[in-house]
């Protein structure tokens, strides 16, 4: 049994050291080569949409950390496997060399992947190898000063896996992006954002304006990419006359605005919470199309982040008018990484998987009949248009409440139509009016509440909400894929005699 046991901590240790050695080794080539983060955008990628509902509606945004730690499960149940098996046919050896040539396999195939991006999973399974041997050579010992120096130099080796990979982690360009960011000043906007009028936030629900670090993060990136404003370019063609490439400077060049605007993740359950609104600036989208004369045929911009992710846009959105720009700022301060920078795209009215592109790069001006974005691919709607929907934000469902008056408050939104009437329905009663906050733009959310005569007994709080075109929120249940959820959102709660 202790025989077994220093196998498995052999297996353990080789693990952390062929991780910690790919990781460094990922530091010279690309950060997303590390093995793990190869793997784990992989299995990302081709992870079924209905999988993908699932694991949102359950984690959230934490989504990404239970991969993470599923991802070490696997691996350490790897690792004390090939740590059990090896021996003088060195079948632990084998079981390296194969994760290892997957890891490769997963990182030269990914979007942006080379073949210099094999090297760190090569270089990962040689040193993990090398390690299992020596350990497992040691740990075969039954004297006692072997084995002491079996946990020696398992020791060293742990130790000094955890120093190559805060090596690798410290020489990546993470640190350089995060010290430029600290650094850098927003643009004074030509054009600022009008000031929230007074009594637009509503007690009871979430704050009017959402901050960085409680606004929703949805992206298929498990390692955030690091772009510097010295390398960042925008590299716009296909179906224009004057292809051209934007770079940080031409884009500082121009007018700077600054809108208010409510993104929506198409995951978002019926009320659910995958929804913010923040005060964003950037530069307008309209005029750099038209400065690189788009194709009357054309319908669809392509647009590509660094990872090699894609949204496919409707251009007639881009240039009807609406505040679509390319974010530079989110709530006064430069885009945190984790949402974008140095630039993302924000355009009121789609969900964010159609238009909202982080770490944007490349603009490909097509046709929705000539390419498809990532998601189209996977099987959800093209277009992506934000469909009218509420959420109840006090009372929660369980709470128990007193008799009499009771506030019911939460959040309404259809960016792009406005928000034209929220009603609440108790158990199967009328609809009643509740009241609006006002309206800052018909591209943000919008507040409300309801004071409900609330009587002894369980009851079913409802609400629903009618956009600026007279449309009503539809009460057809329906799951996030193709293009978002639908139905009414429900509360209920119990009222204390």
């Amino acid at each position: 049994m202790e025989h077994a046991a220093r196998r498995i901590i052999a297996g353990l240790i080789a693990a952390a050291a062929a991780l910690a050695v790919g990781q460094l080794a990922a530091a010279a080539v690309a950060p997303d080569s590390a093995p793990f983060y190869a793997v784990g955008n992989t299995v990302v990628d081709h992870t079924p949409a209905a999988v993908r509902e699932w694991a949102i509606g359950i984690f959230g945004t934490s989504d990404k950390a239970v991969l993470f730690a599923c991802l070490t499960v696997i691996i350490a149940l790897l690792a004390a496997l090939a740590g059990l098996v090896e021996g003088e046919r060195r079948y632990g050896t084998v079981l390296i060399g194969l994760l290892g040539v997957f890891g490769a396999v997963a990182a030269v195939t990914r979007p942006a992947g080379t073949f210099a991006w094999i090297w760190p999973s090569v270089i990962a399974a040689v040193a993990g190898a090398l390690v299992l041997g020596t350990l497992v050579h040691r740990a075969q010992s039954q004297a006692v000063p072997d084995r002491r120096r079996f946990f020696g130099t398992a020791a060293v080796f742990a130790l000094g896996s955890a120093g190559l990979y805060w090596l690798g982690t410290r020489w990546s360009k993470g640190t350089v992006v995060a010290a430029e960011r600290r650094e850098a000043t927003v643009p004074a906007p030509v054009a600022p954002a009008p000031p929230l009028p007074e009594g637009i936030d509503v007690k009871g629900a979430v704050p009017y304006i959402t901050s960085n670090t409680d606004f929703y993060r949805i992206d298929t990136a498990l390692r955030v990419p690091q772009v510097s404003t010295a390398e960042w370019q925008l590299n716009i063609h296909g179906m224009v006359d004057r292809p051209r490439t934007l770079t940080w400077a031409d884009l500082n060049a121009m007018a700077a605005t600054q809108r208010a605007v409510t993104l929506t993740c198409v995951s978002n359950e019926i009320g659910g919470n995958l929804i913010g609104n923040a005060v964003w600036t950037g530069f307008p989208i309209k005029p750099i199309l038209e400065s690189v004369g788009v194709h009357p045929d054309a319908d669809m911009l392509l647009s590509k982040s660094v990872d090699g992710w894609t949204a496919g846009t409707p251009l007639q959105v881009l240039t009807d008018g609406r505040d679509a720009i390319l974010a530079i700022a989110m709530n006064g301060t430069p885009l945190p990484v984790e949402h974008g920078y140095p630039v993302r795209q924000v355009v009121p009215g789609l969900y964010g998987y159609v238009s909202a592109t982080k770490w944007v790069v490349d603009w490909e001006i097509t046709r929705f009949d000539k390419a498809d974005a990532y998601w189209t691919i996977r099987g959800w709607s093209a277009r992506g248009p934000i469909k009218t929907g509420c959420r109840i934000d006090t009372p929660r469902t369980g709470d128990r409440l007193g008799t009499g008056t009771q506030i019911v408050a939460g959040t309404a939104w259809a960016q792009h139509r406005g928000i034209a009437t929220v009603e609440v329905q108790i158990d199967d009663g009328p609809w009643l009016p509740a009241r609006l906050a006002p309206e800052y733009s018909v591209d943000t959310w919008r507040q409300w509440w309801f004071a409900w005569q609330a009587t002894a007994g369980e009851h079913i709080i409802t609400a629903r909400a009618t956009d600026g075109t007279g449309a009503v929120q539809t009460d057809q249940i329906a799951s996030p894929v193709p293009d978002g959820a639908t139905g009414y959102p429900k509360r209920l709660v119990t009222v204390a005699a």
